[in-house]
């Protein structure tokens, strides 16, 4: 058997607390370490960039794979834009040929267009940054080369598109007007059009049995339902079906979030941004100085997605004070959310004994994480005999579509969904309302029943009413009587 001898790596991915200069607090980044020592420049420019750590995560990725191309390629690059639309082929036709060999040795597969222009666009920021630091050659390596007339046209109808959405289209500077006569050398590329993806929903159908046959305690061999049911997995899964929550913000709660109306026994659930939310007690700035000072933790936005605490947040829209209420639907549903809930605090927490605040322990008391719940909820949809897949509708995201598919069906306005789902833009919703392609044929044979049923009856009364032994005339005898 041949062994297939793999090339050495180029760049190795690690974790690193840095201390950026703009920065009095260390923070922990993804990095690179190459043969020349740690990538500090990527380092401060993650540092510098107030985004997800899921966002670090793909740039480091990446420059790792561009690093990894130009040692391997053994390719002669004159000039960083040339390199930049070799590595772009070599992303969307992968660098394996017919023989299935590959002489470089990175046996990259074939990418789709959008993946590979999302990686080109990641590494221009980057390096349009590196460019602007001091020492730096200057040379850029994806220039802005002046537009052909229908590339500009195409720029136009972008600028155009983004200032319809602009609530200060005053404020707009006549530098990025002047943009739109340029474009990027190494820029996306037209992709085909396509009608946009189906999205599914948990069915509803399953819903109940997967609350109570498929949230069970896998370990338990034991008839008393306080010991065999998983309440925390059912408390969970309410939140997402009829609260609508993603799944990230369920990992936000603490166990002060969740308040109880006594008139009407129902839960009252509050959402709090992660670092600017008011802290539960008194004598905090927010949660970001209140995990740091009582429990000597960060918010879980800001710890790597490698890391079990790490809880990503999509931004949703919050009033002044920083957080929004769950509003469940139907409303009775909060009755057994709190139900679960209850017996999940009785019979099942695990005690964090004061080092965390957070609503959802694990068996060790500790927070729980994004990973487990995963597993847990994989683990439900199969008891009952599904299969938790994201096209199914099956996954944990499909439950806050049936969500929004529900406020729809019942004649909830796109504002009023918008609300509840807490998007920014009113138009985020609407993938949430769109009807399976199975649910549209239903509706055409619907519609065609109902038609051939209307025109059988109109038939039957022009038979039931027409003078009896009146011959036809033909046109063709009408014309020639006539003549």
């Amino acid at each position: 058997m041949q062994i297939m001898k793999m090339p050495p790596l180029t760049a190795i991915k690690i974790k690193v607390e840095y201390q950026s200069p703009t920065r009095l607090k260390k923070i922990r980044l993804p990095g690179l370490i190459t043969s020349q020592g740690v990538l500090v420049s990527l380092l401060q420019y993650l540092s510098e960039k107030t985004r997800s750590n899921s966002w670090r995560v793909k740039v480091t990725s990446s420059v790792a794979m561009l690093l990894d191309y130009i040692t391997l390629s053994g390719l002669p690059f004159h000039n960083p834009t040339t390199l930049l639309k070799s590595f772009r082929a070599a992303l969307k036709s992968g660098t394996i040929d017919l023989n299935l060999e590959d002489p470089t040795g990175l046996y990259w597969p074939n990418r789709s267009q959008e993946n590979a222009d999302d990686i080109i666009c990641l590494l221009t920021g980057y390096t349009d940054w590196l460019t602007k630091q001091p020492g730096h050659s200057g040379v850029v390596m994806n220039p802005i080369r002046e537009a052909t007339k229908h590339e500009e046209k195409l720029n136009w109808c972008a600028y155009h598109h983004r200032q319809d959405n602009k609530l200060l289209n005053h404020l707009t500077s006549d530098e990025e007007r002047e943009m739109n006569h340029f474009r990027r050398e190494v820029g996306r590329e037209r992709a085909s059009p396509v009608i946009l993806d189906e999205v599914k929903r948990f069915p509803q159908e399953h819903f109940n049995t997967l609350i109570d046959d498929g949230c069970l305690v896998a370990s338990s061999r034991s008839e008393h339902k306080h010991l065999r049911i998983d309440y925390k997995s059912q408390a969970m899964t309410l939140l997402m079906h009829y609260g609508g929550l993603r799944k990230s913000e369920l990992f936000h709660i603490y166990l002060d979030d969740i308040e109880i109306d006594v008139e009407r026994c129902e839960a009252i659930v509050r959402i709090h941004h992660p670092s600017k939310g008011r802290a539960p007690e008194k004598g905090y700035k927010d949660r970001e100085d209140y995990l740091l000072r009582k429990f000597r933790m960060k918010p879980r936005t800001d710890y790597l997605k490698s890391e079990s605490l790490h809880a990503g947040w999509k931004a949703p829209t919050t009033n002044k004070q920083m957080f929004f209420t769950v509003d469940f639907y139907p409303p009775s549903k909060s009755q057994e959310f709190l139900l679960a809930f209850q017996n999940y605090l009785l019979y099942q927490r695990v005690d964090a004994g004061g080092r965390h605040p957070f609503a959802f322990t694990n068996l060790k008391g500790r927070p729980e994480s994004i990973k487990n719940f995963q597993r847990l909820h994989r683990a439900a949809v199969e008891r009952i005999g599904l299969r938790c897949y994201k096209y199914d509708g099956t996954s944990e995201h499909g439950h806050r579509h049936a969500y929004g598919y529900r406020l729809a069906e019942n004649g909830f306005s796109q504002i009023e969904i918008q609300r509840s789902m807490h998007h920014a833009h009113p138009d985020s919703c609407l993938v949430y309302l769109q009807p399976t392609d199975q649910e549209v044929r239903e509706r055409m044979r619907t519609v065609e029943s109902r038609n051939n049923a209307k025109q059988t009856a109109e038939n039957c009364v022009t038979e039931e009413y027409a003078p009896p032994g009146r011959p036809i005339a033909s046109y063709r005898r009408i014309t020639k009587s006539r003549s």
